[in-house]
Formats: C-alpha cells, structure tokens, sequence
C-alpha cells in the first residue's frame, strides 16, 4: 500500500507547528544541556593526541658540476603525477614502517602494542571469547597496524611535495616518527641508487672487455682485407688507383685544351697567310721578338719614305731603295710568321700523342678503380662494424668511469629532499573541548527542535483544512434539498413497499423539510433500495471513493457496510473499512477481536496509519477498527477526520466508513467528493423512514437503501475468499 500525500486538501499550521517548540522548550533544553554534559565529559576524559607531519619534495638533485658529460636537466625524466603518486606508496610501503618500528622499538609501547600493559577486563574478555586474542597476531604485524592508523601520506595537490603525517598521544612520538619515516625514505632511495650503480659496473667490466676483444678483431679484420686486396690509400683517404684515375684525368683535360688552342691559333695563322691579311690580329705573331724588331723596321722604313716624298719622285734611287728594303721586311715577317704556324703545328701533333697516351693509361686505370671500388664495399662494411664496436666501447668506457668514481667517491645523490622537519607539537589537536561542546550543544538543540516539529506534524495537531476545501460543517452551510424521482418503490407509514409512487421534485430547505415531516400523516420518502450485490455494483460503476453507510437499527445492520466492503475488495479494488460504531459492532466480525488499535487511537495521537490498519481475516480487505483509546479524549481531535478521510482515499480505491446510526451532522466531516450515503436496513419501519427523510433533507438526496438479508453473516468464511490467518 503507497500513501500518497493529500496535501492539496490539508495545510500546515505553522503558528500552531512552531508553538509546540514553545510548549516544550524546558524538554528541549534539559536534552540539549544533558549531552552537552555528556559531550564534555567524554572530551575531557578522552585521550589526548597530538600530530605532525614532515614534507619531502621531489626534485632533481643533481649538480652542474657533477653531472655527467653530455647530458642536462632537460635529459633526466621528471616525475609526473602518478610517479609522485607511486612515491607515496613507497613511503608508506610496509619495509619502510618496519624500519621504522625497530628503529624506535615501538612495540615496548603499549600505544603501538595492545599486549603491553593489557587489563584484566581485556583479559577476562579475551578468555570468555567476546573479544579476539592480540596474541594471535604476530607483534610485528599489531605495531605495523595501529602505525598504519596513525599515519597520513598524502601528495599536495598540483605539486610534487609529500606531506607525512603522523598522530599520537605521545608529543615526542608524533614527530619523530614521521621524522624517522621521510630519513627512511631518502636511505632506501640512495640505496635503491648505490644497487642501480653497482649492478651497472658489474654489468659494464665484462661487456668492456668483451667489447674491446670484439673491437680489435674488428679493426685486424678490416687491416688483413686491405692488405689482400691491394686497396692502397694515397691523399685524402682515397684508394690509389680511384686518386691516379682522378689525376690523369685532370692532365688529358688540359692536354686536350693545349692541344685545341695550338690547332686554332695555327689555323688562324694559316688563314691570315693564305687571304693575304694582317698578322697583327694574331697573338702568337705579335708574341715574337722578331717580328717586333721587323715591326719596328718597317715603321722606320715607311717614315723614311714618306719625309723623302715631300721632295722626292717616286723613281728616285733613294726611295726605290727604301720600297726595296720595305718589301724584303713585309717576306721576312710572312717567313717568319709560317715558322710560327708550322711550330703551333708541330706543338697541336704533339699534344695529340700525348692525349693519346693518357687515354690509355685513364683506361688500364678505369678496370682497375673498378675493381677497387668493389672491394671498397665490403672494406667499408668492416670499417663501419669496426668503428661502431669502437664507439660503444668508449661509451661503455666512459661510463664505468663514471659510475666507478661515484662508487668510489660515494656520492649518489637522491631525487628528493626533507624540507620542512616534523616538530614537538605542543598542543593536542584532538580533543578540541569548546569546539565539541559547542557542536553537540548546537546539533542536540537543532535534532530536538526538529524532532519535536515532526512529532507535532505526525500527530496531525499542527494540520489544519485547506482554504477551500470541502470539509465545512454541513450544519453551517445551508444546503436545497433536491428531491429526484425514485427508480424503484417507496416506504409508506405500515412499511409497504409502492413500486408505482413518483414523487414530484421540490426543493425546499432544512427547516421547511423538517416542518413538512412533522405535519404530514404519514410520511413518504422516495428512495432506491438494492441489495449488497447491486450496492457493491455500483460502488464499482460509478467510481466512488467514499461509501458512508448509516445504521439506525444499530449494530445488526451494520453488517451492510462489511458484506459491500469484501464484494468491492473481491472484485479487485483496494477497499479499506472504517468502523465509527461505538461498540465496534462493524471492525470486530472482521478481526474477531475488539482491542485492535484503531481509529480514537489515531486520533488521540497514539498510533500511526500503520498501526491501526489490519487486514480482514476472511477478504483482502483491509479495516481501521475502533480502537482501545479513550472516546472522550479521541472526539476532542474530530476535527482531524477530514484529513484522515482525505489520505485514506487518497490510498484506497474505496474507503467504506460505517457510522452506525448517525445523523447527517454526524456524517458530515466525512463526506467528500466521489462519497456515496447508504442506509442499512433489515427491516422497514418508521426508525428507517425517518432516519432516510432527515438525510435527504439534509442534503443528500442520492441516499439508497440496502439490506444484509439473504447474505453470509459477517464473520463467517465464504468458500472462495481468504481465509482466516
């Protein structure tokens, strides 16, 4: 079953809520004082403990001056968050702790080692078997336990310093532990890095020594091939041969262009001679001496003749022997000049000889730079085998050097450093009094308020009606009686039934009804009567969530509201029934017993909802019997039905209330929206007929009449149902 709140309906009286912490101030109060007592007392008795904490930071503590060649900073890795992460684990790692713990003998303390000094109570304890024997754990194992308790490693955030914490009740403890513990730390790392540095010159003196075999078998190797293989190296690291080929080149190019400059420098000779040009465009030509002191004559010779023209005939003996002497100088220099081109000749043929014997020789060199160049392969594989073991062992070299000295020398720094050293704390951190006392003041002061505000809230006195909601007073609401026309018979004074009467509709209001009744001989009311099964059917039809039955001929009839009640809840519908009758003539069939907490407890404020719920031991109905509190004191809440009616409607499918032989005053806090009012009847006489008129003038003028008659007796299993727990 889910209740569902029906505050749509109900508010909170918040004058009337918080005027109970009013009422109940002193009770609150003696609360509150008593555990602040309490809380001061257990704090003062309570255990000192006092803590402290060391900080290592994590850096590179390798100097300038004693880092290794070649390498910087920059080349050694820096821890990242989860190497920093992994360096608190190995501070608070087990061989650590125990260092620690044998260091400081902590397990003579009792503090570390609850054998030390244990009481007889623990003893007598112990040996009744309500507490586990220390004994059966080994002492190195309780000392590492209680320290683990005590301890705190933690990394700082966005940085790589570890903070060590350590608590206890003994001041000098709480900071010479963590103390012993970062001294412990930086030991294991420098001998973590003395094992690093010995493994690796143990490791280097053989591979050295096999290296170095490897290098000078390597170097013979490459030796032996060019003394094999006749690879002599000249200049420039160059075989031989590849440098003579690369030499006679170089002297058949200039060969070649000696050669082609004699040829041109003759052809051009050869072509001035034959056309009968000057020869004094031609260098070569004008390169002779001889040719120069003929050059020279011949100006002289043709400056003479030109002075003597000034005077002389051209036949003149004179000038004829200077033109002589001019034409012998002009064949004397041609002569000349063919002795200069036969000598280019001869120089151009041999050039040619010459350019031919280095071509021969740049080919005998050709096949045998071939060669060589072949052999210079697999020479140059074993000089870079050679040379690559070489390198490595001077790697290797330097290196054992290195770690050697730092061996020798014992210095091997570590990556980490204790900044900031625990110190005797003076004062405790745990207890703190007035911190503890003003909470536990606060906090009962606050849990008290609370749980009175939830007592005043539970109990329903600080829930009032909803503005608007419809549990007025009837009798304060003038409500027209509606007089519908009847479906079936009427009831006349005698009891006879008239399945044939109509009665015209009227409206008319309370006080006029009740005058109509009291003057009219005989009275006659118009009503539908059904039995359990048509009510049941149209409880089901129309959806009803309330079934009000009244009873005037007491507590036989109510038997109605029970047998309609288990036809709904067989049918499938979730069907509570609540018993208003005062002698519980309704919820007693159903439990077959009457002290059964019930509704004047509810409303008394001394049972809740599900105390006071009980399942029906013949149906899956359930039933809110009467209950076992005082009447008087329960009517003095009648206010709160509304709001009952209100949440067990809003959980029930159907909630059928028997009220007995009630009045429409006495119905009217239950009435609500989806509310049915039946009569019960076993017989018809004038007590039904009045009780029927005055509902209907009251306002309900949908009332149907049903009897019990021809049905099971409540109480009693019918073949099909639940039967009894």
């Amino acid at each position: 079953m889910s209740v569902q709140s029906a505050a749509a309906d109900v508010d909170v009286d918040l004058r009337q809520l918080f005027a109970s912490l009013a009422s109940n101030w002193l009770r609150i109060l003696v609360v509150a004082l008593v555990v602040t007592g309490l809380a001061y007392a257990l704090a003062w008795l309570a255990t000192p403990h006092y803590q402290a904490e060391t900080r290592i930071l994590i850096e590179t503590r390798e100097s300038v001056y004693t880092r290794p060649d070649g390498t910087n900073d920059n080349d050694k890795p820096i821890l990242d968050e989860e190497g920093v992460t992994s360096q608190v684990e190995v501070i608070s790692s087990t061989d650590i702790l125990k260092q620690v713990a044998q260091k400081l003998n902590l397990s003579r303390l009792a503090e570390f080692d609850e054998t030390v000094g244990m009481s007889t109570l623990s003893r007598l304890l112990v040996i009744a078997g309500l507490k586990s024997d220390p004994n059966e754990i080994p002492p190195e194992e309780r000392v590492l336990k209680t320290m683990r308790e005590k301890l705190n490693v933690y990394r700082v955030e966005k940085s790589r310093v570890i903070v060590i914490e350590f608590s206890s009740e003994d001041p000098r403890l709480a900071a010479e532990i963590p103390n012993a513990i970062a001294d412990a730390y930086i030991s294991v790392q420098g001998d973590a890095k003395t094992e690093s540095n010995s493994a690796a010159t143990e490791w280097l003196a053989p591979e050295i020594a096999d290296l170095s075999k490897r290098v000078k078998d390597a170097e013979a190797k490459v030796a032996t091939y060019r003394a094999q293989s006749d690879l002599l190296m000249g200049g420039n690291n160059a075989v031989l041969a590849t440098q003579q080929l690369s030499e006679l080149s170089s002297e058949l190019s200039r060969v070649r262009a000696s050669r082609a400059s004699a040829e041109a420098t003759a052809d051009s000779v050869r072509k001035a001679l034959q056309g009968g040009g000057s020869l004094d465009a031609v260098p070569e030509v004008l390169s002779s001496e001889l040719i120069q002191r003929l050059r020279e004559r011949q100006v002289e010779l043709k400056s003479n003749i030109a002075d003597l023209s000034t005077t002389l005939l051209d036949n003149h003996p004179r000038i004829r022997a200077l033109k002589s002497q001019l034409a012998d100088l002009d064949r004397q220099i041609r002569n000349e000049a063919e002795k200069i081109m036969k000598g280019l000749m001869t120089q151009a043929q041999t050039a040619q000889a010459r350019e031919n014997q280095l071509v021969a020789e740049v080919n005998t060199l050709k096949a045998a730079s071939a060669h060589a160049g072949e052999e210079q392969v697999e020479l140059d594989a074993l000089q870079r085998e050679a040379t690559a073991q070489r390198q490595l062992l001077e790697s290797y070299l330097t290196r054992y050097r290195e770690a050697s000295s730092r061996q020798d020398r014992n210095y091997l720094p570590v990556d980490a450093r204790v900044f900031s050293r625990a110190v005797t704390p003076s004062e405790p951190y745990f207890p703190k009094i007035l911190p503890i006392v003003g909470a536990a003041f606060v906090g009962s002061l606050l849990l008290m308020a609370i749980v009175t505000l939830l007592k005043e809230l539970f109990s329903g006195r600080a829930m009032r009606p909803a503005a608007g909601a419809h549990f007025e007073r009837i009798e304060q609401v003038a409500m027209p009686v509606a007089r519908q026309e009847p479906a079936v018979a009427e009831i006349d004074e005698a009891g006879d039934y008239d399945a044939e009467a109509e009665a015209e509709p009227d409206t008319v209001s309370a006080e006029e009804a009740a005058a109509e009744y009291e003057a009219a001989e005989p009275p006659r009311v118009t009503l539908g009567e059904v039995d359990i099964d048509k009510a049941a059917e149209k409880l089901i039809s129309t959806g009803a969530a309330r079934a009000i039955f009244v009873s005037p001929e007491g507590d036989e009839a109510a038997a109605s509201a029970v047998l309609v009640a288990r036809e709904v809840s067989d049918a499938g519908l979730r069907v509570l029934l609540l018993d208003l009758t005062a002698s519980g003539a309704a919820s007693r069939p159903m439990l077959d017993s009457g002290l059964f907490p019930g509704i004047t407890n509810l409303l008394a404020s001394e049972a809740q909802f599900s105390d006071v719920i009980h399942p029906d031991l013949y149906s899956d109905c359930h039933v809110i019997p009467v209950g076992t509190a005082d009447p008087v004191r329960a009517m003095r809440a009648a206010d709160r039905l509304p709001i009952i009616m209100q949440s067990l409607t809003t959980a029930y499918d159907l909630v059928v209330v028997e009220c007995g032989p009630a009045d429409a005053q006495g119905i009217s806090r239950l009435v609500g929206e989806g509310s049915e009012v039946f009569l019960s009847m076993l017989e018809p006489d004038d007590e039904v007929a009045q009780a029927a008129v005055s509902l209907i003038e009251s306002g309900y003028p949908d009332l149907t009449l049903v009897t019990p008659v021809g049905h099971v007796t409540p109480g009693t299993p019918v073949p099909g149902r639940r039967s009894a727990a």
